[in-house]
């Protein structure tokens, strides 16, 4: 049963298919999208959705006032019987502002456990989940932002948990549609590694973004800068590489391209959006040398009805499939306030 997590832990948390940079920190499952627009926009995206009370998650500096009373559920269906279901809740207080209140759990499903001569010892499940509450203060066009999170990871007879503060800030142009935004992402310690003898690594990050609309056009464009604190995001080893057709080692533009995730909205009203987005590190980690499967790419939509939003995106990672996001937001302003009055 200990081979078998140890194989776990080196290739799920990545799913890849071509040789990766995962499998080298814990606690991967923080970098997953928490919801359809972060999902139909590449999977990274740190400026865009002033009015997306999930996007707290994203950069805690994005939390304001249009977002007070808001409660938002979000489910992403991974591949086979892994899910991750994302709570979200912001509430006003009249001392500290707004705060955000945040449950994200993935489960990876139930898997069957081996002993040693490969007969079936029976089942385990494996679950990670994170709470966190996130506070933010505006400064003109200026907003800071942080989140403080907890996060624990159940791996059968391995356990660990984690400590962890995101801190994030935006600049909101006061006359055109432009943000620009920063989130310092996953700083923390251990409370407890999975063995004693373990060091397992937080999965820390500096990320920069960037989201504008024309003035006369109805779309919106966001770019995104990840994995900052790597020196190399570009794995390449020739043996492997060379199956792939791959046969000389990626220059500086892959290096580059490979940290930028990009977004496309296109605001049809107020109640509607498309959008779109594309990853060129999945697309490379994640593509067939004969087939893409639209690896990289994602789409989704958004519709409002009063006080209900619905929106949905699919993200394509391989030609096997991809995952679905479908998230549904409830405004709870006027059933709140109502109660406070009575």
């Amino acid at each position: 049963m200990k081979k078998l997590l140890v194989v776990f832990l080196v290739t799920t948390f990545s799913f890849q298919l071509k040789a990766q940079l995962g499998g080298q920190r814990a606690y991967e499952f923080l970098n997953l999208p928490t919801n359809a627009r972060t999902v139909a926009l590449g999977g990274v995206n740190v400026t865009g959705g002033w009015l997306d009370p999930t996007q707290v998650g994203s950069n805690p500096a994005m939390l304001n006032d249009a977002m007070a009373n808001q409660f938002v559920i979000n489910r992403l269906n991974y591949f086979a019987d892994i899910g991750q279901t994302n709570l979200t809740f912001i509430r006003p207080f009249e001392k500290l502002g707004n705060l955000a209140f945040g449950l994200n759990y993935l489960s990876y499903g139930t898997i069957n456990s081996f002993d040693e001569n490969g007969f079936l010892n029976g089942e385990f499940s494996v679950n990670e989940y994170v709470f966190s509450v996130s506070n933010s203060q505006a400064f003109g066009p200026f907003s800071v932002g942080t989140t403080l999170k907890l996060a624990v990871s159940d791996l059968s007879a391995f356990q660990s948990s984690a400590a962890l503060l995101d801190v994030g800030g935006t600049f909101k142009h006061p006359e055109k549609e432009l943000t620009l935004g920063f989130v310092i992402k996953n700083v923390g310690v251990l409370i407890t590694d999975y063995t004693d003898d373990n060091n397992s690594q937080l999965p820390t990050d500096i990320q920069l973004g960037a989201t504008f609309k024309p003035e006369f056009m109805p779309f919106r464009f966001s770019v995104t800068a990840r994995n900052l604190v790597r020196s190399d995001v570009v794995f390449f080893d020739p043996s492997t590489n060379s199956l792939f057709g791959e046969n000389e080692e990626p220059g500086f533009g892959e290096e580059i391209f490979r940290r930028l995730v990009f977004g496309a909205e296109l605001m049809a009203s107020e109640n509607f959006q498309l959008r779109f987005g594309y990853n060129h590190l999945l697309r490379q980690e994640l593509r067939l040398a004969t087939a893409s499967g639209g690896s990289g790419f994602s789409f989704g939509f958004m519709f409002k009805v009063k006080r209900f939003e619905f929106a949905f995106a699919r993200a394509l990672y391989h030609t096997v499939g991809g995952s679905n996001s479908l998230q549904m937001n409830f405004n709870l302003d006027g059933i709140l306030n109502k109660k406070k009055d009575d």
